[in-house]
C-alpha cells in the first residue's frame, strides 16, 4: 500500500506524467484536422464536429465497460487488475485505434478515420481512470490537487506542440500556397504516435508505480473529523460526485468546443487560411499550460518567497515555450507578443484563489465568462484573443472539479472517478451543439460561443456548492491548503 503521509514520490510521478502529454496531443490535434476533414470530405461545420465527438464520446463508452466489467468481476477492474497495468493496456487500445488511420487514409474513408479516433479515446478513458486517482495519492492528498495541476502542464505541453507537428506532417508536403491537404498524409503521424503508445505502455509495465493503493486512507487523511468521514453505498451517494460529473461535462465542454470553432471562426471573421491557423489553436493549448504551470507551483516545497516568485515566472516560461516552438516551425510570431498582458489576469485569479480548488473554480469561471462575452462583442485580433485566452482561465478546472468531486469517496474513489472519466463526452455534444448554432440561420459562429457563457455559468455555481457540501463532511479546503500559493 501507498503511505499517505509521504512527500511526493517524484520518480513514479515523472513517468506518470507521460500519459498526459498523450492525451494532450491526441485531444489537440483533432482542432488541426476539423478543418482538414471539413475540406476533403465536403462536411457541413456540424459534420466536421463529429471529430470531436468520436473521441470524446469513447471516454462515456469507455467508462461504461469499465463499470460493467467491474459488475461482472465482483469488484473494482483497477483494483483486481492493477494501476499500472490499467494504464499499460489503456495504451496498447489506444495504439490499436491509431493502426485504423493507415486503411481510413487509403481508402479517404471519414468514418473510418472518426472510427480509429474513437478506439484512441477508449483507451485514453481507461488511462484517465488509474491515472487521475494516482496522480492525487502518490504524495499528500491535500496538495493532490497541485499534482493534477503539474500533470495538466505536461498535458498542454503536448496540447501545444501537437497542432504544430501535426499540422507540419499535414501541410508539409502540400504544394506551396496551397492550403488543401491529402487525406493520405494524415496517417505517418498517427501511426508513429501508436508506435509511441505501444514503447510507452512497455515502459510503464516495468516502471515503479504502484499497482495498489489506499483509498480509504485518502478520505481520512482529507476531512478534519474521522467521525465526519461519509461511509455511503456508493459514489453517487454523494452530492459532490454528482454535481461534478455534470461539471466535467460542461468544463470539457467548454475547453474543447470554444477550440474545435476556433478555426471556422477566425476563416470567416478573419480570412485565416487553413494551413495558418496551426499557431492560433497551439496559443489557446498552450494558454492552458501557461495556467497549469502556475497551478503546479504549489505542489513543490519551497518558501512562499519563491513560490510568489514562481507564480509570476511560471506562465510566462510557458509562453517562452510557446513562441520557440512556433517560431521553429517557422510561423511569424510577432502578433502574438501582446498576449503577455492577456496572461497577467490569468495570474491575478490564481493570486487570489489562494490554491483553493473552490475559490480557483469561482474565479476562474467568472474571468472565462468574460473572456468570452468580449469575445463576442468585438472583432479581429481582440475577439480571437478573447475566446483564445478561455484557455487561460479553463486552465486549472479539471484539478479542481475533480478534486472537489471525489474528495471523501474513499473506497469508492475508483468508482468516483470513472463515473467523471464519463463525462469527458461534454467535449462532444457541446462541440456539436455550438457547431449546429454556429450555422448562418440560427447564432452564426461568432455568437454561438453563448454556448461556453452557460457552461461557465453552472461551473461558478457548482464551486459555490462544493464547498458548502464539502464543509458539512468535515473537509474545507481552506485550512487543507493553507501554506500553498
Amino acid at each position: 500500500m501507498l503511505a499517505m503521509s509521504q512527500p511526493t514520490k517524484w520518480s513514479q510521478f515523472g513517468t506518470l506524467i507521460s500519459v498526459f502529454f498523450f492525451w494532450g496531443f491526441v485531444a489537440a490535434s483533432n482542432d488541426i484536422l476539423i478543418p482538414v476533414f471539413k475540406k476533403a470530405f465536403n462536411l457541413t461545420q456540424l459534420q466536421s464536429q463529429l471529430v470531436s465527438f468520436a473521441f470524446y464520446v469513447a471516454y462515456t463508452v469507455g467508462s461504461i465497460i469499465y463499470m460493467g466489467v467491474s459488475k461482472i468481476a465482483g469488484g473494482d477492474l483497477l483494483n483486481k487488475m492493477g494501476y499500472k497495468n490499467g494504464i499499460a493496456l489503456g495504451l496498447v487500445i489506444s495504439a490499436i485505434g491509431t493502426l485504423l488511420f493507415y486503411p481510413a487514409a487509403n481508402t479517404s474513408s471519414f468514418t473510418l478515420m472518426i472510427s480509429g479516433l474513437f478506439i484512441v479515446g477508449l483507451g485514453f478513458s481507461l488511462q484517465q481512470i488509474a491515472a487521475n486517482p494516482l496522480a492525487i495519492v502518490i504524495g499528500d492528498p491535500k496538495t493532490g490537487s497541485q499534482r493534477l495541476n503539474m500533470a495538466g502542464g505536461v498535458n498542454n505541453f503536448g496540447t501545444t506542440i501537437g497542432p504544430l507537428l501535426v499540422s507540419f506532417a499535414i501541410f508539409g508536403s502540400v504544394a506551396s500556397g496551397s492550403s488543401v491537404a491529402s487525406i493520405e498524409s494524415v496517417k505517418t503521424p498517427y501511426l508513429l504516435l501508436g508506435v509511441a503508445f505501444i514503447l510507452v505502455a512497455i515502459f510503464f509495465k516495468f516502471s515503479s508505480i504502484p499497482n495498489k493503493i489506499d483509498l480509504e486512507e485518502v478520505a481520512e487523511k482529507e476531512a478534519e473529523s474521522e467521525s465526519k468521514v461519509l461511509h455511503r453505498s456508493s459514489a453517487v451517494s454523494y452530492p459532490q460526485l454528482v454535481l461534478g460529473m455534470i461539471g466535467i461535462f460542461v468544463y470539457v465542454g467548454v475547453e474543447v468546443s470554444t477550440a474545435s470553432n476556433l478555426p471556422e471562426y477566425m476563416r470567416q471573421h478573419m480570412n485565416t487560411p487553413t494551413d495558418k491557423i496551426a499557431p492560433f489553436v497551439s496559443l489557446y493549448w498552450a494558454s492552458l499550460m501557461m495556467g497549469r504551470w502556475t497551478g503546479a507551483v504549489g505542489a513543490f516545497d519551497v518558501s512562499m518567497g519563491a513560490k510568489k516568485i514562481l507564480n509570476f515566472l511560471m506562465p510566462y516560461l510557458a509562453f517562452g515555450v510557446f513562441l520557440l516552438v512556433n517560431s521553429i516551425a517557422q510561423h511569424d510570431i510577432s502578433s502574438f507578443y501582446v498576449y503577455g498582458f492577456v496572461i497577467i489576469a490569468m495570474i491575478i485569479g490564481d493570486i487570489l484563489s489562494k490554491g483553493n480548488p473552490a475559490r480557483m473554480l469561482l474565479i476562474f469561471s467568472s474571468m472565462g465568462i468574460t473572456a468570452l462575452v468580449i469575445g463576442m462583442l468585438t472583432n479581429g485580433m481582440v475577439s480571437a484573443f478573447a475566446f483564445i485566452s478561455v484557455g487561460l482561465f479553463c486552465s486549472t478546472l479539471w484539478p479542481c472539479i475533480f478534486t472537489l468531486a471525489v474528495a471523501g469517496l474513499g473506497k469508492h474513489t475508483n468508482q468516483g472517478s470513472s463515473l467523471l472519466i464519463m463525462m469527458i463526452m461534454g467535449g462532444g455534444f457541446i462541440s456539436v451543439l455550438q457547431g449546429w448554432l454556429a450555422a448562418d440561420n440560427l447564432l452564426g459562429i461568432h455568437y454561438s460561443y453563448i454556448v461556453g457563457v452557460a457552461c461557465f455559468v453552472y461551473l461558478a455555481f457548482y464551486a459555490i456548492r462544493s464547498k458548502s457540501i464539502l464543509k458539512s463532511q468535515g473537509i474545507d479546503y481552506d485550512i487543507t491548503v493553507k501554506g500553498g500559493h
